[in-house]
């Protein structure tokens, strides 16, 4: 294909290997040749340009997922997907609609073989290991890109407060970012949709104030944060200048009118059927507001917590022997995996922000017997519906593998810390925060591994096997295969 004028970026949508997903790059133009593939949407010239229909499907490893705007459609005119800063990147490049609006290793695999690592989501500024990664070569920006590439992780760089109850005597990093004062973590980019859901912005709330108590945010507080977020990423990862007042609108009017779910589980086949309410469209009609279901007293309509966290399949428990088709089992199987994430009973201990700070009554409890629903509270949807970060151990130095950093802090109190990302600390400045981060929206699993927020889990097998260990679930073999087949039906 000819094009002719200044060497400019062109967006295409390229065909999958399987066919039948579609995955929006962006590739480099060349002044006589585009570099590309021809989009397998455009080759048909069924839908207007800049236009994806509504419930448009993308296959995952489990099935399908799909999208419901309250739009009508997702319209690629929208700022989201437009070049707002100076390296070519948009919020589309780090927030994939095949991805579940959030970017994986397969799928930044194939943008970096083909375009040789020139997508612009490799930029050294954020996709490299350190900044100043040699990028000169193909070799060498597979090198420095090497965690996008196999955890689908972009560095974050924070400063330690001035105000910090702490200090960081050592960085011990594996790309040489090893400053004790501005420091690099490795995090996933969170999902750009089913916002509506959100009690706080990022992994670590860095876009919230600090607050002297914890209390529910208002909706007015989550709007403010999600413009922030979208000046902060323009600013940072875009390396742009800030958005006009109308595009931040923009931005976030389109990323709160989405919801992404699975909506085909390829055992199960369609997951909005015979009673069962997966998918999108009935995301899109869950009740929900700050402190709903929240178990620790902060629901503002005081009604009591229940651990009933997920209706979705409970129809299907009930599938009769007279109507069984070769879904049946899969469905049976989503079904209990259901009821063990409701009706599990866990002894939570040793979590920051539930086992060291005074409950409802008063006092600290070493031991909280709990559920699932504990700290995945938002009925249908699996996030907190208040503020709560927790840490349960992720980021612990006996949990570090050898591509993650390594940071000592010293408390004011004496405290010795390591951990692998400091998380909520380095926006509070407290010590007790080490290692704190946010529980995300559980919905729309299957299509965006791997999990938490440092992509130390590879498979939704790989998460229920921590919690198993970590709190001594007592799952056996075909309870563990239930629970993850509910996960991968969300």
């Amino acid at each position: 294909m000819k094009v002719s004028g200044k060497c400019k970026e062109i967006r295409v949508f390229c065909a999958q290997p399987s066919g039948r997903s579609l995955i929006l790059l962006t590739l480099l133009a060349l002044p006589s040749m585009m570099l590309g593939f021809v989009g397998a949407r455009a080759s048909t010239n069924q839908t207007p340009p800049n236009i994806i229909p509504n419930l448009h499907p993308y296959s995952d490893p489990s099935g399908e997922i799909q999208t419901f705007t309250t739009a009508g459609f997702i319209d690629e005119t929208n700022p989201f997907f437009q070049d707002l800063g100076t390296n070519g990147r948009r919020c589309v490049t780090c927030h994939q609609p095949s991805d579940a609006w959030t970017v994986t290793p397969s799928h930044n695999q194939e943008r970096f073989e083909n375009t040789q690592g020139t997508d612009p989501i490799f930029r050294p500024v954020d996709g490299a290991t350190c900044p100043m990664d040699d990028v000169s070569t193909v070799e060498a920006r597979r090198e420095a890109y090497k965690l996008l590439l196999s955890k689908g992780l972009i560095r974050i760089g924070i400063q330690v407060p001035s105000f910090a109850d702490f200090i960081v005597t050592n960085v011990d990093n594996p790309y040489g970012c090893n400053d004790t004062n501005a420091l690099s973590m490795y995090r996933r980019p969170l999902p750009s949709t089913n916002l509506k859901f959100l009690s706080t912005v990022m992994f670590d709330g860095r876009e919230f104030p600090v607050l002297g108590e914890p209390k529910p945010f208002t909706e007015a507080e989550i709007n403010a944060a999600l413009h922030q977020q979208a000046i902060d990423a323009t600013e940072g990862h875009a390396q742009g200048k800030r958005p006009t007042d109308a595009q931040l609108d923009q931005i976030v009017a389109f990323e709160t009118s989405l919801f992404t779910a699975q909506s085909r589980d390829n055992e199960a086949g369609p997951l909005h059927v015979r009673g069962a309410t997966g998918g999108p469209l009935a995301l899109s009609r869950v009740n929900f507001f700050l402190g709903i279901n929240d178990p620790l007293g902060n629901n503002p309509q005081n009604v009591a917590f229940t651990s009933t966290i997920s209706t979705l399949y409970q129809d299907w428990l009930n599938i009769s022997d007279r109507d069984y088709d070769e879904y049946t089992e899969a469905r049976r199987s989503i079904a209990r995996g259901e009821q063990i994430f409701n009706n599990l009973s866990i002894t939570i201990t040793g979590v920051g922000g539930l086992n060291d700070i005074p409950l409802q009554d008063g006092k600290i409890h070493s031991s909280i017997q709990g559920f699932c629903g504990t700290c995945h509270d938002t009925p249908n949807v699996g996030d907190h519906s208040v503020p709560a970060p927790l840490n349960i151990g992720i980021a612990d130095a006996t949990r570090r593998t050898p591509d993650m950093p390594l940071f000592t802090i010293l408390c004011n109190d004496g405290t010795r810390v390591q951990t692998t990302d400091p998380g909520r600390a380095l926006v509070t400045g407290k010590c007790t925060d080490i290692g704190k981060f946010k529980g995300p929206i559980l919905r729309g699993l299957a299509a965006r591994a791997p999990y938490f927020h440092n992509g130390m889990a590879a498979t939704l097998d790989d998460v229920v096997t921590f919690y198993q260990q970590r709190f001594n679930l007592g799952l056996n073999d075909k309870q563990q295969r239930d629970l993850v087949a509910f996960l991968k039906a969300l």
